[in-house]
């Protein structure tokens, strides 16, 4: 089976990253959300990346054009719009949330079709037993930005089949990025690792080892990383990394994974980071200041 039509589900950051990316590499893509603002967002969000692109002489109008033109959006799954090759849900990093869409998904999409999860974090093993497929369940763990980033984690559950893998192993490479294929555990390797160097660095903010633009500045120009950890918590977002950690501390079991005071404090403020335009820098202004 050729993967050729998609459904994601979500149509937040990384929800319409997906299907940007998607749509890029000519697939017919729908978009969906629980409400109708929503999923008009996110293509609104699909738009404007696109139209950054024509201003950098990377895509002409009419490519933009067509696109935009392979993405439609929806609230209700009904028969036609589940009627997919392949379905990803890019939902809040909850399992409660997670399950309910691969039920809900398990009941309406055709016996062909895969479901793949953007977790960062979650048992993959744990959504597919919600289905009736186990066979046809994957992770795709893409990185933010969905449309740039080169990395894609495949995640195996425990019942995945080989043909599963293949078929995505294929779409990975048509989409122009690379699938290194991982175990079904915590974290996976990706955000195992990433995760919890975030929070070692909201540690260290809370303890007054530095400020939060010098912590960054060691990572980018000491380690050579695009951006710090601070700035890539934002990016990510607060409440998302503070998920990850409690799914890493629950299913480990070890101290070293102990989410930091300081970030459940952020999150309770609801300082989340870019989404919120506020989180370790605010964002409300056109320059980003520590919000010390």
């Amino acid at each position: 089976m050729s993967i050729e039509r998609v459904l994601v589900i979500g149509a937040g950051q990384m929800g319409s990253g997906i299907a940007q990316a998607m749509a890029q590499a000519g697939l017919t893509v729908t978009l969906s959300d629980v409400c109708e603002d929503l999923v008009v967002k996110g293509r609104n969000r699909i738009e404007k990346a696109l139209s950054k692109s024509v201003e950098k002489n990377k895509l002409t109008r009419e490519q933009k054009a067509a696109i935009i033109e392979r993405v439609s959006g929806v609230v209700t799954l009904d028969e036609a719009a589940a009627n997919v090759d392949l379905a990803i849900e890019a939902a809040a990093e909850k399992l409660d949330v997670k399950s309910e869409i691969f039920e809900t998904l398990d009941d309406r999409c055709p016996a062909r079709t895969i479901f793949a999860s953007n977790t960062s974090s979650l048992s993959i093993t744990t959504l597919a037993a919600r289905t009736r497929r186990a066979g046809q369940v994957i992770g795709m763990h893409f990185f933010n930005p969905a449309p740039v980033m080169n990395l894609v984690e495949v995640v195996k559950g425990l019942g995945t089949t080989p043909a599963t893998i293949t078929e995505v192993d294929a779409l990975v490479r048509r989409l122009g990025k690379i699938a290194v294929e991982v175990t079904d555990t915590p974290g996976f390797c990706g955000n195992r690792i990433m995760i919890p160097m975030i929070n070692e660095a909201v540690f260290a903010l809370m303890e007054g080892v530095a400020s939060v633009e010098d912590i960054d500045n060691v990572a980018r120009l000491g380690f050579n990383h695009p951006m710090g950890p601070l700035a890539l918590s934002d990016l990510i977002g607060n409440d998302t990394v503070l998920s990850i950690m409690e799914v890493l501390f629950a299913q480990f079991g070890d101290s070293k994974f102990r989410p930091c005071p300081l970030l459940r404090k952020y999150v309770a403020a609801g300082w989340l980071g870019r989404k919120s335009s506020k989180g370790f820098y605010d964002y409300h202004g056109e320059r980003s200041v520590p919000t010390q």
